[in-house]
């Protein structure tokens, strides 16, 4: 699975996509192949919910959604590994008092750096092909998406 990530990653720059995300049930080993992706090319993931979470602390709840793209690039930049960014716990994006849109600041990021990131769900099959979950539908955090500008890596 190291290998096959590795590829993806090399892989990256004749992509439109920048971003691959980790996907797969809880314990199916994601931040595992993340952490030792991150030993392999020399970059320590970025723990996003503990670090945003400390910043967020300081700003006002109404100003919070404003200032989350700004942080998380502030958060980013010393994380990235030249142009790799390696990204776990993403799950405070997914805060409904946020009213975030979490791939799409991980697309976002992706701009400036190849990212590697967690994606805390398995992908969910449909009639129309996989999707991107979050949550179970009919919970505030639920989120479902297709997959257009990401490479997945399906881990089962």
């Amino acid at each position: 699975m190291l290998a096959r990530l590795q590829r993806l990653v090399d892989d990256l720059a004749a992509l439109h996509s920048q971003l691959i995300l980790l996907v797969g049930p809880p314990g199916s080993g994601k931040t595992a192949l993340l952490r030792a992706f991150g030993g392999h090319a020399g970059a320590e993931p970025l723990n996003l919910g503990a670090e945003l979470g400390r910043r967020l602390t300081a700003v006002p709840h109404r100003e919070r959604q404003l200032q989350v793209g700004s942080l998380l690039r502030e958060i980013a930049k010393p994380h990235a590994c030249g142009n790799l960014l390696l990204i776990d716990n993403i799950e405070l994006l997914f805060d409904a008092s946020l009213a975030l849109n979490p791939l799409d600041l991980l697309k976002r990021q992706a701009q400036a750096w190849r990212v590697v990131a967690v994606w805390p769900a398995a992908l969910r099959h449909s009639g129309n092909g996989p999707r991107l979950t979050y949550a179970e539908m009919g919970h505030t955090e639920y989120r479902d998406y297709g997959l257009d500008g990401v490479v997945t890596l399906d881990i089962k």
